[in-house]
């Protein structure tokens, strides 16, 4: 595998992406089974209805951004896979990131192809972009925004942010870190800030945990008293701006019902159907009584205190931040299916040259866990979906199972993490305190 270069690598799954591509438009034109996600057929009904000039909301659960629809409009023109091409050319490009991002903070070329094969060569997302999923796309977003922050394009990062937010909304968790990390203690006017090297990760002299608890609480110290520094306040208002232009162009030309289906939606959504999250069965039991704003909301109680819980910890680490920040939105959602788990593996790759974790025995066991308990869903998901049988109860003990499982997961990742901020402080606040940017 040392000999394999990325490059090849990255080329052989490209090509392999494109056969899936091929594959599927025969499957689903001779099996009864399509391979083709029913999503995509939602999006390119939505698509065809905007290059006739109606609403894509016409299409009846479309609850996207009008953007997504705009950019699949050549699947009435060219051809119905061209969505396919661009998610996939996402994915790929998902791949290429990660291994730019390594890259950048000093990993060795060897350690890093092998994390990005994670993402290359995953099952499921090499699947969900040649199923025509979207997800790519937004993870491809997430990345380069990272990417821009890295290198201090800060503008540019926040651009990207507020399109990010404005296709999905569930980015606006990465908000409070981003601007935690938009630090004087890092950022020097007329300076760069400096990267920590990969090779710097075991280094008791500057992660020893006396220092770090002094330095998160200086942080959030920092934070509160010098919270409108050049930087916060411009990247908070072009990523706002940006979200706002977009949204208000979107409303203009579809009104209320663009708000309600892309936006207001995926804040007060309660689904009745099974699906992998513990609330599903009370929602079942209870639909077809009124919920209130206050109980549609109550149910992000939960997310609200772990994401605080892990930003604090986890911040300076921003890599490995977001990734606990996902995992956990994920498992604490009252909506859970599967495409939310792409959200979380395009961030993986970013974590594992800092892991202490082995793959034997402890990494096959938290994988094994992880697999095993969405198999012990699906297969009372299967009985009540394709059999009639009814197994709600059962159902729903399987989805807190999914949870602990969960659980275990981002603990045991927490516990085998090698913790290393992002950036170096600036020597210049490390004595006397902390000076105006």
């Amino acid at each position: 595998m040392g000999d394999i270069s990325f490059r090849s690598l990255f080329i052989f799954s490209a090509i392999f992406r494109v056969f899936l591509i091929v594959y599927g438009e025969w499957q689903d034109a001779h099996m009864e089974v399509r391979y083709t996600d029913i999503d995509y057929f939602v999006f390119s009904d939505a698509a065809a209805l905007m290059a006739s000039g109606k609403s894509p909301y016409e299409r009846s659960t479309y609850r996207y951004s009008p953007l997504l629809a705009f950019l699949l409009m050549p699947n009435s023109f060219i051809h119905r896979s061209w969505g396919k091409f661009i998610f996939s050319a996402s994915d790929l490009l998902v791949g290429s990131l990660i291994h730019r991002i390594l890259k950048l903070r000093g990993v060795p070329e060897k350690l890093r192809t092998y994390s990005t094969m994670v993402w290359l060569f995953n099952p499921f997302t090499i699947t969900i972009g040649t199923r025509g999923n979207c997800e790519p796309i937004v993870c491809s977003m997430i990345l380069w925004i990272l990417l821009c922050l890295m290198k201090d394009h800060f503008v540019q990062a926040a651009f990207w942010y507020g399109l990010v937010v404005h296709l999905r909304i569930y980015p606006i968790i990465y908000a409070l870190p981003i601007i935690l990390l938009l630090d004087p203690l890092h950022f020097q006017p007329g300076k760069k800030p400096a990267l920590v090297d990969w090779s710097c990760r075991t280094s008791k002299k500057l992660w020893d945990p006396i220092n770090d608890k002094i330095s998160r609480s200086r942080y959030i110290w920092n934070f509160f008293v010098k919270l409108f520094t050049r930087r916060r306040v411009v990247f908070a208002t072009i990523a706002g701006s940006t979200f706002l232009v977009f949204t208000g162009l979107c409303f203009f030309l579809y009104g209320w019902e663009f708000l309600h289906e892309a936006l207001l939606y995926h804040l007060t959504r309660t689904d009745p159907r099974h699906n992998f999250s513990i609330y599903f069965y009370h929602i079942y039991l209870h639909y077809e009584n009124e919920f209130s704003i206050l109980e549609k909301l109550v149910s992000f109680l939960p997310q609200f205190t772990v994401q605080l819980v892990l930003i604090y910890r986890f911040a300076l680490d921003l890599p490995f931040c977001l990734f606990l920040q996902t995992l956990a939105f994920v498992a604490f959602n009252k909506v859970i299916t599967a495409q939310y788990f792409v959200w979380f593996f395009c961030l993986l790759p970013l974590i594992l040259p800092w892991s202490k974790m082995k793959l034997k025995w402890k990494g096959l066991g938290c994988i094994s866990l992880w697999i095993g308990a969405q198999t012990h869903w699906l297969m009372w998901g299967y009985l009540l979906e394709f059999r009639g049988k009814n197994v709600f109860f059962q159902l729903w003990m399987a989805s807190l199972f999914f949870l602990a499982a969960n659980t275990f997961v981002i603990i045991n990742v927490i516990r085998s993490h090698l913790y290393c901020p992002l950036f170096e402080r600036s020597q210049s606040n490390l004595g006397d305190g902390l000076k105006d940017e």
